[in-house]
Order: C-alpha cells, then structure tokens, then sequence
C-alpha cells in the first residue's frame, strides 16, 4: 500500500496510524483515500495514471482494456493499449468508476454568457409603444389623453404601468383611479397591488373609497387612491373641500371606461381634481364614444381630452384587432346571428320609439324576453355550443328576470347554469365567478344581466350568447369582449360569439369594424 500512502501523504498517514493504535490497515487506507485523494486529478495526470494503471492486477488491466474499447490486437500489451488511448474526460470518468470511486453523471453544461431575463409585470411590444406615445401626451403635451385599446389586450395592465413609472418619477405624490362598479374598483385595487409589487420602489398607500368607506385622506400623500364615481359626485356635492384636498396631493387621474366621462356630474370631478397645472388626465376605454351614430355625443368625448386618443399600430395592418387576432394576443372569434322563428310584431309608435331611442326602450326589451320562441332560440344556442365542445359559456341576458329564466331551464335539463345580476349580494356573484373561472371538467353556463360587462375577465370562457338586444356598439363591444382574450393572453385560440335577434330589431357583428367605428371623431396622436 505504499502507493495509496504516497498518495495520502504523511501527515494524515501518521494520524491515520494513532488512531489504529499502530499501523492503519489496507482496508482503512483504501476507504479513507476514497474520500481524501483528488481522484480525477489523480487520472488526468499522465505520469500519475500510468503509475497506478501499472499497479492494478493483469486481469483488471485486460478487464478495463474492454471497458474503454482499447485496442490490444496488436504487439502492444494491454497496459500499453490502455496507456495510449487519447484519454477524454468521459474515459477518465470510466476509470474512476473502475477504481470504486462516485461519478456525478450530470452533463457538464457550457456557463451561459446570454440568457433572457423574464420580467413578472412586463407588456408585449404593441403596449409599450402605445404606453410611450400616451407619455407624450400627457406629460410634454396637452396633459390629457385617452389609451384605446381593445377588450382583451391589456388595458388595465398598460394602465397600470404607466401609473407605477409615474409614483416612481414623483416622491410623494397620489394617483386617482376614477371607475363605475364594485367589480371595476376592486379588481383595480388588486391589480395595482399586483403591479407595485414588482415595478414598485416603496411603501405606498392603496386606498380603497367605494361603498360605505369614508372618505377621509388623513395621513394619505403617497400612492393611489381607487375612488368610485358615486362615491366622488357625492363627496363633490356633500364636502366639496374633500376633491380640493385630493386634488391639491395628486398629479395624474385614470379615468376607466373613458367614454362615461361626459356625463355633466363625473364632469365636474374630473375637472375638480386636474385643477393644478401640473395634473394629468389618462382616459382608458375599449370604445372611445359614446354612441353608434350620433356623432355630436362622441365629439363632445373627444373634445374633452382634446382630440387626443392613442390607439395601436402595428405594421403591416390597417386594423390593429386582425393584428392582434393573427398574432395571438386576441382569440379568433366566430361570429354569427341566430333568429327566433316568430319576431315581435311592433307598432308604429314602437318603432317611432325605436327610432328615437339611444338604445332599445325597455318595454320592447321585456316583450321580448317573455316570448316563448325567442327564449327557445336562446337555450337551443346554448346547447348547440355545448355540442361543440365549450366548457365556459357566458349568457348575457335582456333582464333581470330573463337571466334567472334561462338559468332555470337549463338548469331543469341537469346542466350547470348559475345566474347573476345587480341584485346578486357580493358574495354569491364571488362564489359563482370563481366557480366560472376554474377548472373544472364539467362544462359551466354563467347567465348575467347588467355585471359582467366591464371588469370581468375569464379566459377559459371561449363562447357568449347575446342574448340582451341593444343598439349601443358600446355595450355590444363589452360583451363581446368578455370571450375574446387569445392565447397570448392566456386565453382561448378561438371563441364563438352568437347573437340571438329578433328580425324587427337592429345588431352588430363585426369586432375588428367596432374597434375602429369612432376614429372620425379623434386627431391622431
């Protein structure tokens, strides 16, 4: 063993020997040098290899000859075949293993000069661009504008980050994010949270003022304050000192779905808290106008931000929605119109109503909803879909009580169909779109009147029943946007949208068309 010794060395030889009370076994030498002798330094020294492979017995010679594929069909004997192999880190390795010692398999990886860094809040490249030019506006501009961007891209995320660049660019300092609806206010309210919580910098308030909340600003300079509408136009009549204070601490305000801004009350709030010089106004809305056809509505929204709108451009298409449906990001969607066998036999003063009427007066919308072969085409829809293999199907019913008719009768053929509407209590409708958005094997049918047309995002969902008549291309809009999310977005590739029509009674069908229905009324930004 006088190799294994020269090996180890004296030092841990002489201690080796104390501890055995005299001389350390071979058995001893052999397990202790297992652990303490550099093998692979051992076997990749030439002079020290052909020393140890001199020692091994000649029936191990000949056997690790085979092992590594040594050539001993010549003169040369075995332990000269074995010396003269090339000796390649893998044949080293095989050595080791011969002699006993643990190899780690792991293949040896070349170190990684260039590797992509994902970013946790990031945005595709059509948001960035748009979140750039709306910087331009708002900050070296006329300091108002409003983000177009279509259902299902992005437009809370995009928003999101321009107002986490904008708290860290300005120490303290508040952001007002202005919205309609419980489920609007609080799925911002997250989403910042969310979006702070990687771009963020520092601690700062989210202050939630919705519903019963107060409406007190104590110790509040820094961070955003998600304010419902209702609750602003009341404070603004009640404490109007409250708007003063929220003004004079904040700089840039979001209003989401931009295109209520006209309304003469939410007016007066937007104006009361952009009163300093220096404050921003951000618009954010799928739909930048008010109406289908009355352009006198949609130019007093674009006068409001002056004509300022920015909305996608990608090269290459003249409709940024067939863009972002080719490219992933929005689902393909099928869309198609189903008629009842019998239509409403309206009179003339229905029609003069009709004609008039911004949308579809609500006594036309209840006869509706009570005929009997119109429902039939409704749920015969929804079970031709679920023939087709949808799992998440969303109902948008024409009332109240229509929503919960629909819910009932498929519900009696053993489908699961849930219902919401205004008057659901918080809890059930969170229970019920909780349940809508998982993933769950049994096919679901969500019918809703009135909630989840704005702020409601479900991207299993991949086919919707409008089943709620409307000549708003702004309420249509919504709720074709509720199924349109591509897989991109973590969506669906394709989606289904069926409108159920009465013959009497005006429609839409073409999203790409909609998106782009009100640009007469906008300078381009």
């Amino acid at each position: 063993m006088s190799y294994v010794r020269r090996q180890l060395g004296k030092d841990l030889c002489a201690l080796l020997d104390l501890v055995e009370g005299g001389t350390a076994s071979d058995e001893r030498l052999r397990a202790v040098a297992l652990v303490a002798i550099d093998a692979e330094q051992l076997v990749s020294d030439e002079s020290g290899r052909k020393e140890l492979l001199a020692l091994l017995p000649a029936d191990k010679q000949l056997e690790l000859a085979k092992r590594l594929d040594a050539d001993t069909s010549g003169p040369k004997n075995v332990l000269n075949a074995v010396n003269d192999l090339t000796w390649t880190i893998e044949q080293r390795r095989e050595l080791l293993e011969f002699l006993g010692f643990t190899i780690d398999r792991a293949p040896t990886r070349t170190p990684l000069f260039r590797q992509d860094a994902e970013p946790l809040y990031g945005l595709f490249p059509h948001q960035r661009r748009a979140a750039a030019r709306i910087k331009e506006l708002i900050y070296d501009g006329p300091r108002r504008a409003v983000l177009h961007l279509p259902t299902g891209v992005g437009k809370t995320r995009t928003g999101m980050n321009l107002i986490c660049d904008h708290l860290r660019d300005r120490e303290p300092t508040l952001v007002v994010w202005l919205a309609h609806g419980q489920e609007l206010l609080e799925q911002a309210a997250a989403e910042f949270e969310h979006a702070w919580s990687q771009l963020g910098n520092r601690p700062v308030s989210v202050v939630r003022m919705w519903g019963n909340a107060p409406t007190t600003l104590d110790d509040v300079a820094d961070g955003v304050v998600i304010l419902g509408l209702e609750k602003a136009v009341s404070a603004a009549k009640g404490s109007p000192e409250f708007l003063h204070t929220l003004a004079s601490r904040s700089s840039l305000t979001v209003f989401d779905e931009a295109h209520q801004i006209i309304a003469p009350t939410f007016q007066r709030v937007v104006d009361a808290l952009t009163i300093r010089p220096d404050a921003s106004l951000l618009g954010l809305t799928a739909t930048p106008g008010r109406t289908w056809a009355d352009i006198a509505q949609d130019e007093r929204l674009s006068d409001f931000f002056l004509r300022q709108k920015v909305m996608l451009e990608i090269e290459g298409y003249s409709n940024p929605v067939t863009a972002l449906i080719d490219q992933g990001y929005l689902a393909k969607p099928t869309m198609r119109t189903v008629a009842s066998d019998a239509g409403l036999h309206l009179s003339a003063r229905d029609r003069q109503m009709l004609a008039r009427s911004f949308d579809i007066p609500a006594g036309i919308v209840d006869a509706l909803a009570h005929d009997e072969q119109w429902n039939l085409k409704v749920v015969q829809t929804i079970m031709d879909l679920l023939a087709r293999e949808h799992r998440r199907i969303l109902v948008f019913a024409a009332s109240v009580d229509h929503c919960r008719l629909i819910a009932a009768v498929l519900s009696a053929v053993s489908l699961d169909a849930e219902f919401i509407t205004g008057e659901s209590s918080p809890r059930h409708r969170k229970q019920v779109i909780t349940r809508f958005k998982g993933t769950g094997r049994r096919p679901m049918i969500l019918c809703n009147f009135g909630v989840l047309t704005t702020g409601f995002d479900a991207p299993a969902a991949s086919a919707a029943v409008i089943a709620r008549p409307t000549k708003s291309l702004v309420l249509y809009s919504q709720m074709v946007g509720r199924v349109i999310r591509g897989p991109k977005a973590g969506g669906t590739s394709t989606c289904e949208i069926v409108t159920v029509v009465d013959p009497e009674l005006p429609g839409f069908g073409d999203v790409a068309e909609a998106f782009t229905n009100w640009e007469d009324v906008w300078e381009p930004a």
